[in-house]
């Protein structure tokens, strides 16, 4: 999938005017039914099945908010299929709308930011339930996951879920990440793909619940790992570049503790500074070609990653400091290509600067509990995006070698411990 890009000259480009914010649209069932028809191709091709467990207790016409794990582009076909002809209004990244607003607003789409506040977004999903009595669908880790276990949740959505105050019902996939890893750049492997339909809290227990409880249940629930999933499923995955991709995940060697010259070679992970050579199995395990496996598991992998990126930070020796192409979006008309500039990340957080220094934007650490980054975004390239309500900046490095991972993991490791700081600076003052 592509996205409408124009070149334009930033002073132009900051003084366009705010676009308008609609209000939610129920979806016709003719494009209920449309999304559901062209659905049925992918779905047929990953030989789909899904059951419900505990749905009998959701009235036919009742309205709920239903939460879907985040692993592929099928995720939404799965839903529109196993949710038919319920309904709903689907919670969906604002630069989705770009150059079809007028589609996305039938099919039901409600657009917002990612890992931005947005005061008016509960107040959208009412309308939709109470006014449109129409249900919701909402990807609450807002991304896809890199290594094929959960990403964080926000900490408001407890509070969300008790101010709606309708059931909620959680769609959780298995085998779509398998299938179509966001890694691994589009090319689709031979995945059978199922999911589970659970009624996870009605109206009665959120209600006696309080909005950490209910943080707990959806973690709970949220909790995966598609590589053991694929492990204990003895799920066969054999496609000669299985592996293509895995070094913007699998970007430290764990061997010589190099960064950013991991290459890959169709099912192979190779360190281009020390040699050491890694395969991706047809079962989802890495092994070493020659001597000790330091991690057969990728998300064990990742998670050693995420330990050292943290230990830097602790440390003072993280940094990130590099050139970027720019893209702005400011409205859905599209996105527009203003400039180049320096990207740079620290424990003071982000800092932009470009187009012949016009350009300047900071984001403390506090601003996000994670960070929009992505893999060859709209067929573009890999990406990190920041920014407020008002505009969002999307920097592609320009010869940083497999950042986007360790910029998320640096994000959300400095968003706690800032936290945390906060956290002891208030219980030092409350004595």
């Amino acid at each position: 999938m592509k996205i409408k890009v124009r070149e334009t000259d930033y002073e132009k480009v900051i003084s366009l005017p705010a676009e308008k914010r609609l209000k939610p649209k129920r979806p016709s069932v003719i494009f209920r039914t449309l999304l559901k028809l062209l659905s049925a191709g992918d779905l047929k091709a990953t030989d789909f099945t899904y059951q419900n467990i505990g749905m009998e207790r959701l009235g036919r016409y009742e309205p709920c908010l239903i939460l879907m794990n985040h692993s592929s582009f099928i995720d939404l076909k799965i839903a529109s299929t196993v949710l038919y002809p319920k309904p709903f209004n689907i919670i969906c990244t604002e630069d989705g709308f770009v150059g079809k607003g007028w589609l996305m607003r039938q099919l039901g789409c409600i657009p917002t930011k990612k890992f931005v506040t947005d005061s008016r977004l509960v107040f959208e999903m009412k309308y939709a339930l109470k006014t449109l009595k129409s249900s919701i669908l909402m990807y609450p880790e807002a991304s896809y996951s890199f290594d094929g276990t959960k990403t964080p949740l926000p900490s408001s959505l407890g509070k969300c879920i008790k101010l709606l105050g309708v059931p909620v019902v959680m769609i959780k996939t298995y085998g779509a990440f398998s299938r179509d890893p966001l890694y691994n750049s589009l090319q689709l492997r031979k995945v059978k793909v199922s999911a589970d339909i659970i009624y996870l809290l009605s109206p009665d227990e959120i209600n006696a619940k309080s909005a950490d409880d209910i943080n707990a249940v959806l973690d709970n629930a949220f909790t995966v790992d598609s590589f053991k999933w694929q492990q204990e499923n003895a799920v066969k995955i054999d496609e000669p570049f299985r592996a293509e991709g895995l070094n913007r995940v699998l970007y430290k060697c764990p061997h010589c503790l190099t960064e950013g010259k991991m290459q890959v070679n169709g099912t192979s992970v190779c360190c281009m500074n020390c040699g050491k050579e890694y395969e991706l199995t047809e079962y989802g395990y890495m092994r070493a070609k020659s001597g000790e496996t330091e991690f057969c598991h990728i998300p064990d992998w990742y998670s050693w990653e995420r330990e050292c990126v943290r230990n830097e930070i602790i440390s003072g020796e993280y940094s990130l400091d590099v050139d970027v192409d720019i893209m702005m979006m400011v409205n859905t008309k599209c996105v527009y290509k203003v400039g180049s500039g320096r990207l740079t990340h620290g424990r003071e957080g982000f800092s932009l600067v470009g187009c012949d220094d016009r350009l300047s934007y900071r984001q403390k650490p506090t601003a996000s509990y994670s960070l929009y980054s992505d893999y060859f975004w709209y067929e573009i390239g890999d990406m990190i995006c920041i920014g407020d309500k008002d505009k969002s900046y999307y920097c592609f490095p320009k010869t940083a070698c497999d950042i986007v991972a360790k910029t998320r993991l640096a994000a959300e490791e400095m968003y706690k411990l800032e936290k945390a700081k906060i956290r002891g600076n208030k219980a030092l003052t409350a004595k």
